[in-house]
């Protein structure tokens, strides 16, 4: 395979990331309206952590830490959304 070929492969995953990540952000207004109707706070740090944990664990040694990397800039990416979804006042 050559270059070209690993690039377009690339840019399809990426589409896939993309739309992904967009349906998810989707889900995190959703539970941003549900933290501000039960006052909930934004951060959960139990559930952040278990998830980091999984994630790590799944992608094995080689990625483990790059899937947490990135998994603890998907999270802080959710939160940000969240307290400006939530009128953008702090609910830590």
């Amino acid at each position: 395979m050559d270059l070209q070929e690993i690039r377009t492969q690339l840019n399809g995953i990426d589409d896939q990331i993309l739309t992904l990540f967009c349906r998810r952000m989707a889900l995190v207004k959703d539970v941003a309206a549900y933290k501000t109707a039960h006052h909930f706070p934004v951060l959960d740090s139990g559930r952040e952590q278990a998830i980091l944990d999984r994630v790590s664990q799944a992608a094995g040694e080689e990625m483990g830490g790059y899937a947490r990397t990135l998994f603890e800039t998907l999270m802080a990416l959710s939160r940000d959304y969240q307290e400006k979804q939530m009128d953008g006042k702090n609910h830590d």
